[in-house]
């Protein structure tokens, strides 16, 4: 007599298909000592059952005027917990592979970014990988795993748009580096690097659309300056010019 799923919560409401012989004018299903909270008569073959709570491994059983049924084994899951999230951010596209750690992991069927859901894969009890989905809008989303145990959410990730880049303040500086530069754009407050020429400069976030920048030692001339955040990068092409000091 098969049971399908044959894994439910421990809080009960699984819906589960028996299937045997014999099975009309079905009057009980019972999961261990507890009977389902719902039973349907589907066919002569089939009943369907809602599991009631429950702990361990049970046995459930159809009874029907000739009798009762062998025991079926069903297993209650509990309900996942999730600790971590490898990768907390990403692009607003979506697209990237990032990792759910946990327990209870095991049977995970979808994970939630927002209500958008995606299939992942599971690496163990305590871990599982997924791609996340397109964002609708960039900022934060919850994020819910579900499993035979149940739903869980608790966690945060956070859809980044790529950073744009509108202007430089000042535009020129010596090549020793040095110069205070203030960058303005969008989308800035989730940066990650800031360069010129190819050379990390140090920087703050003021806030969404402005950067504090020291320039790096550069050569004379116009370089392009770079801003990436975890979306991308945006490119200022020739957008500062390095100034070689006087000698004599």
């Amino acid at each position: 007599m098969p049971i399908s799923p044959n894994q439910g919560s421990t809080g009960g409401g699984t819906l589960v298909t028996i299937t045997g012989t014999n099975l009309s004018n079905t009057s009980a299903v019972t999961f261990g000592n507890k009977s389902a909270t719902s039973v349907t008569q589907v066919s002569p073959t089939q009943v369907t059952a809602v599991s009631p709570s429950g702990t361990g491994t049970v046995g459930v059983t159809v009874t029907t005027p000739g009798g009762t049924s062998n025991p079926v084994s069903f297993f209650y899951v509990g309900a996942p917990f999730k600790s971590s999230l490898g990768t907390t951010s990403g692009p607003l596209a979506g697209g990237n592979t990032i990792t759910l750690n946990g327990t209870g992991l095991s049977t995970a069927t979808s994970v939630s970014f927002g209500g958008v859901t995606a299939t992942p894969t599971v690496d163990s009890d305590s871990s599982l990988s997924v791609t996340v989905p397109a964002g609708a809008a960039a900022g934060p989303v919850s994020v819910s795993v579900t499993t035979a145990g149940g739903t869980n959410n608790g966690l945060t990730y956070t859809y980044v748009d790529i950073p744009t880049v509108t202007s430089l303040t000042p535009t020129s500086g010596p090549t020793s580096g040095g110069t205070a530069v203030t960058i303005t754009g969008t989308n800035l407050d989730t940066t990650d690097s800031v360069t010129f020429d190819g050379a990390a400069a140090p920087f703050a976030v003021i806030n969404a659309t402005t950067l504090s920048v020291v320039t790096p030692p550069g050569t004379a001339g116009a370089v392009d300056v770079v801003v990436t955040n975890p979306a991308g990068s945006d490119t200022a092409v020739g957008a500062f010019t390095y100034v070689a000091g006087p000698g004599i």
